[in-house]
């Protein structure tokens, strides 16, 4: 019958150990950046004019599988963002009148951005204090793509099933 499991006690020898987390790595705020989120998935994105309709709008985030839109001017220049949230709250005020509306008049036109050196824990913090899951991210005053909150979570599970088989080729090695 194979031995349970147990926790080394002060008295053990001390023996070279790694630390996959503890208090100290898992409340750094400097390690996980925009860019990293970014180089990993990519920075295309999709956009609409604010004069086109809502039924495009509906129609590229089902084609795309996507929940949010970034509004841009004719020049590409950021003027809003127009969420699954944004459309919903429209079809709750006027129902039946809303998908030939024009996204400039849903749309959200204070965009919350930030800037790929910013942390995912700044990032994160944001996006729950505003209560929303896409941010638009800008470099140099242009667009260079676009974190969800979905982006940073499934960032962070990759990270932790890497610490995870870590660990577990150590007590197995």
């Amino acid at each position: 019958m194979p031995a349970s499991y147990q926790p080394p006690m002060r008295k053990d020898e001390e023996k070279n150990r790694t630390h996959s987390q503890s208090a100290a790595t898992n409340l750094k705020t400097e390690t996980l950046t925009v860019r990293q989120v970014l180089d990993h998935k990519g920075s295309d994105v999709f956009s609409i004019t604010p004069d086109e309709t809502l039924r495009s709008a509906v129609e590229i985030l089902r084609d795309q599988r996507i929940g949010a839109l970034l509004v841009c001017d004719t020049e590409g220049a950021l003027v809003g963002i127009l969420s699954e949230r944004d459309i919903v709250r429209k079809l709750a005020d006027a129902p039946g009148q809303t998908l030939p509306q024009k996204v400039g008049d849903v749309m959200t036109s204070k965009v919350q951005t930030c800037e790929p050196s910013e942390t995912l824990m700044q990032i994160l913090k944001t996006m729950n204090a505003g209560r929303f899951r896409h941010m638009p991210v800008m470099e140099d005053g242009a667009l260079a793509g676009m974190i969800t909150i979905g982006d940073v979570v499934n960032y962070r599970l990759v990270e932790l099933e890497h610490e995870a088989l870590q660990l577990k080729q150590l007590i197995v090695g």
